[in-house]
């Protein structure tokens, strides 16, 4: 979330291998929008059930609750509460809710796919309808499984998508390594418009390989992070990675413009997420 999150040294989690059963209604198959090479399916969740995510694919993070996640996030993250995160409809709904909890304000979901779902290089296809109002930041996002090279961000951050509601309309892709990130005021990102990413569905999209990784809303392209070659520092996106979805409330970003209380409940909606990896 292009956060700084370095206690993730110290406690170690995220992402895994694995690949539950993947869906038989991700057809047709899509094709690498650069070397149209063709993909398989390999995991995805398409959300057709009721009730808590499936817990052979989502997990819940809440270790970063009592620190603000590094980041001066407002919320607390739950853990299997359907209030903040509850499939129905054929849809994921995380739910940013004004309450009070814990001794905190807000309440919200943070689901990883760590150790139920990690790649290594692929095409990650989610399709989500997105929170508005003022303080919020939702994000889908992946971080390392191992964190072989470090706690961030030497082992890598990839933000597929991030919108905070102060700046409406506005996506952001960005790449987070040892080199680039936002801490040396180095960080490699890109930003499009989509316009009405808070009242339709749109389809985020990682392109991941050796050389390079793109990212693109329903396929137009709009950030590419390349490979220099140059070792770990500059690209650590050579080990298992693993999905993120969550809307924070607030923080060092999110919150920059205070958090507007007359918008809640908010909602990131999720029609499906699908992992491809090539033949």
């Amino acid at each position: 979330m292009g956060i700084l999150i370095l206690y993730f040294y110290y406690f170690g989690f995220f992402l895994t291998t694995g690949c539950s059963e993947a869906s038989e209604e991700a057809e047709p198959l899509p094709v690498n929008q650069e070397t149209e090479r063709k993909l398989t399916l390999v995991w995805s969740d398409e959300f057709d059930y009721i009730g808590l995510p499936d817990r052979n694919k989502w997990s819940y993070d809440t270790a970063g609750n009592a620190t603000g996640w590094g980041n001066r996030e407002a919320q607390y993250y739950t853990k299997e509460r359907l209030m903040n995160a509850e499939v129905k409809d054929g849809f994921l709904n995380i739910n940013a809710i004004k309450e009070d909890y814990k001794g905190f304000k807000y309440t919200s979901a943070r689901l990883i796919t760590k150790d139920k779902g990690d790649w290594l290089y692929g095409r990650m296809e989610i399709k989500a309808k997105l929170p508005d109002g003022r303080g919020m930041w939702p994000a889908i996002w992946m971080l390392p499984t191992d964190w072989a090279y470090g706690g961030w961000p030497s082992s890598g951050e990839i933000d597929i998508m991030e919108n905070v509601g102060y700046d409406p309309w506005v996506i952001v892709a960005s790449a987070h390594t040892e080199s680039y990130n936002h801490v040396r005021g180095t960080q490699k990102s890109n930003r499009t418009t989509v316009n009405d990413c808070y009242s339709a569905f749109h389809v985020y999209i990682l392109e991941w390989e050796s050389k390079e990784f793109r990212v693109y809303v329903d396929d137009k392209l709009y950030f590419t992070f390349k490979n220099e070659g140059s070792g770990y520092k500059a690209w650590p996106f050579d080990k298992r990675f693993h999905l993120l979805l969550n809307i924070a409330v607030g923080g060092n970003w999110g919150g920059a413009q205070g958090i507007d209380d007359t918008v809640f409940p908010r909602s990131m909606v999720v029609d499906y997420v699908r992992v491809y990896q090539y033949k």
